[in-house]
């Protein structure tokens, strides 16, 4: 009988990713999906029928229950800070027996790095600061309880045990077209170059100094995969629980580079009149894009080495610098700045 998995956000862009890569693996899975409503059940069920559709939210925590109950792994890759979902989909895991436990796979993010810089309120400042999954794990997982998307991360901790073994994805900036059969677009980068064709200019947090690592969304799904194989093995290879924390990087970059390569393209592709980059104060950062000094201005710096070493994984993807001229061609697509240029073109 083929493992059964239920998948979280598979409408996302994240999941959506994930799912796509899963659905092409030569292994047969038994797969269920949450969708919201109506429309997003038949953007999922018209690129993969076969699919069970499971209607719900992340609120509704009995069907979540019954749902993990029900699979062998979860694949949870929906809001990473919804703690009403991470304890109903636990409560469910709880269940299984402890000679077939569930698993699951839960998408946190690099974002949890930012604490310190959040905390102190310094943007724009580079950090020599660098984590790493593998014999620095315990430290990223015992960070202070303020950082973002810790409360959750707690929860999925806390779970593993006889009946549920947990893994934790946390994902840097990630870039690219998503695959599946809802959102395609990332955030940090089209949210940049949104920014940058809006103000007619590049924008950059204070000094623009700051690290992030990335990663490109096709290489992200194969770590999904490789984990939920893990798990239909009988964990494999994997770590499950403290341990089953991993970071999925490819590089890093400093986003006031980025910012200087985003309004050249911009520039290039005939948006915005020059390539100027302008800083900006932390406030009128904010205003531009809503937790825009956290996405752009503190330091995220990480090293993923527990996936390649113990998943095999070895990403492929093209570079976020070389991905830059396409996501600003798309976001001005999607904003209308291409119509207003034609026509501006046109006389």
């Amino acid at each position: 009988m083929a493992p059964s998995i239920f998948v979280t956000g598979a409408t996302g862009y994240i999941g959506g990713d994930a799912l796509y890569q899963l659905m092409k693996s030569t292994k047969q899975y038994d797969v269920a999906a949450l969708v919201r409503d109506s429309d997003k059940g038949a953007q999922i069920a018209s690129q993969y029928p076969a699919i069970r559709l499971v209607y719900g939210d992340l609120d509704s925590s009995d069907v979540l229950e019954e749902e993990a109950k029900k699979a062998d792994i979860v694949l949870h890759c929906a809001n990473a800070d919804h703690v009403v979902a991470a304890e109903a989909l636990i409560k469910g895991l709880a269940a299984h027996a402890s000679d077939r436990p569930g698993y699951i796979i839960h998408t946190s993010g690099t974002g949890i790095l930012l604490f310190a810089d959040l905390e102190r309120r310094t943007f724009g400042e580079a950090s020599t600061k660098i984590y790493n999954d593998w014999d620095g794990v315990g430290e990223v997982t015992s960070i202070p309880d303020f950082a973002p998307h810790r409360n959750v991360d707690k929860i999925i901790l806390a779970s593993s045990g006889k009946n549920v073994k947990s893994a934790i994805v946390s994902p840097p900036t990630i870039y690219g077209k998503g695959r599946g059969p809802g959102n395609h677009r990332s955030h940090q980068l089209p949210e940049l170059s949104r920014c940058t064709l809006e103000k007619g200019h590049g924008i950059q947090v204070g000094a623009g100094k700051t690290y992030w690592t990335n990663v490109h969304v096709h290489d992200l799904s194969d770590v999904f995969v490789a984990l939920v194989e893990a798990a239909a093995a009988g964990g494999g290879n994997a770590s499950w629980g403290d341990e089953g924390y991993y970071f999925t990087e490819n590089g890093e970059h400093i986003w006031g580079e980025i910012s200087k390569a985003v309004a050249s393209a911009a520039h290039k592709q005939g948006f915005i009149p020059s390539d100027e980059v302008q800083t900006h104060s932390n406030e009128e950062i904010d205003e531009i894009c809503q937790f825009g000094t956290g996405l752009w201005g503190a330091n995220s710096r990480c090293r993923a080495i527990r996936a390649r070493k113990l998943l095999g994984w070895s990403p492929k993807g093209r570079s976020i610098e070389q991905e830059i001229p396409d996501t600003v061609a798309s976001e001005a697509d999607l904003r209308g700045f291409v119509k207003h240029h034609a026509a501006k073109v046109a006389g």
